[in-house]
């Protein structure tokens, strides 16, 4: 753990690169050819139909219920990811949520750098991912702090300003772990397991959860670059607050990247990799990016439903079968989330380098 006490070097807030007026951004920004983006070459999302689901179902009757976690299992299988309406939580808490944090990012930057994070547990005001020196970072800031379980939780690690952001964040991660509750139980049971099946392999009370707020700034040259370069989340379950009037967000489906468009109100469910993992890769999850444009800002809320940190997972016996074996290794959330640490985000790298052979 030595190397992640420290960055290798200076780290310079994009913001205020951003806020330069600079015409061009700094050569470590600039990503290969093959990894650059373009809105204009990406799939639009209305062609293929990203699915949709009204949570609203799960509390009618039996048909509508089970139509409902259908939609949702087939989403898992075939996308990794999908978006809910309906789901419970008023639009009052998401866009209070959303204009504390805007508040936030739009302080002085001294203000923000007093809670400069480290490596070694990523908490608080940061601007890059992975530790490997003269690396190409992405062209993004984000906060972020851990939720569950209590034990790690440290309102001094979580920001002072704007007044209001402290009480915002304990009442929008309320109802987000209420939300994931309510998807964990509706994955157990579409996977043919007991409907607390998730919930326990993921350590039960002790589980954990992060939140992980991420502020895109204008780019002067957005088709060299990407706000979070391509990656599935390590963890188990992703709920994603996106801003629902710039788009930014592209998923992958087979050789193509695909630009989606958040419905007002909504939120987008990634699976990550731990559950791909748990259900031996029934569900996948998702890879995805970000793009960023040089006209307007972007600001999206990601909370991850992750594993007890020291807990052995892989694939849920009851769906390894002699023609389906196990297609993973046991390995703690510590283990699998230090490479994401050390090497910054690389696609689907980690997962599938955990398959069994």
């Amino acid at each position: 753990m030595d190397c992640l006490q420290d960055w290798p070097e200076p780290v310079v807030p994009v913001q205020s690169l951003s806020e330069s007026g600079a015409p061009a951004i700094p050569d470590r920004y600039i990503k290969p050819p093959s990894d650059r983006p373009s809105l204009d070459s990406a799939t639009d999302e209305n062609i293929l139909g990203i699915p949709v689901i009204d949570l609203g179902g799960l509390s009618e009757g039996a048909l509508e219920c089970r139509a409902t976690m259908k939609a949702i299992s087939d989403a898992c299988r075939e996308w990794g990811f999908f978006q809910v309406v309906n789901h419970g939580i008023s639009h009052e808490v998401m866009e209070k949520i959303q204009e504390v944090w805007r508040g936030f990012f739009h302080l002085p930057m001294e203000a923000k750098k007093a809670y400069a994070n480290s490596p070694t547990t990523y908490e608080g005001y940061g601007s890059r991912v992975g530790v490997q020196k003269d690396a190409i970072l992405d062209w993004g800031d984000y906060y972020f702090l851990q939720y569950l379980p209590s034990s790690v939780k440290n309102h001094n690690k979580w920001p002072g300003l704007p007044t209001p952001i402290r009480g915002s964040i304990e009442e929008y991660g309320s109802e987000m772990v209420k939300l994931c509750e309510i998807l964990m139980r509706v994955l157990s049971v579409s996977l043919g397991l007991d409907v607390e099946y998730l919930h326990k392999a993921f350590g039960g009370d002790d589980a954990g959860a992060c939140l992980r707020v991420n502020y895109y700034p204008k780019c002067p040259q957005p088709d060299l670059t990407l706000g979070i370069s391509a990656h599935s989340d390590p963890g188990g379950l992703t709920v994603l607050l996106a801003d629902d009037q710039v788009k930014g967000l592209q998923v992958r489906k087979g050789d193509a990247w695909i630009t989606v468009h958040p419905v007002p109100h909504a939120f987008i469910i990634m699976i990550g990799d731990q559950i791909q993992v748990l259900s031996n890769a029934m569900y996948k999850s998702v890879e995805h990016r970000v793009v960023v444009n040089a006209a307007e800002e972007r600001l999206s809320l990601a909370f991850f439903c992750n594993p007890k940190s020291d807990l052995p997972l892989g694939p849920a016996p009851e769906l390894v079968t002699p023609n389906r074996p196990p297609l993973y290794q046991p390995m703690t959330y510590n283990e699998y989330r230090l490479y994401i640490r050390k090497n910054g985000p690389g696609g689907k790298t980690q997962v599938e380098s955990l398959k069994a052979t």
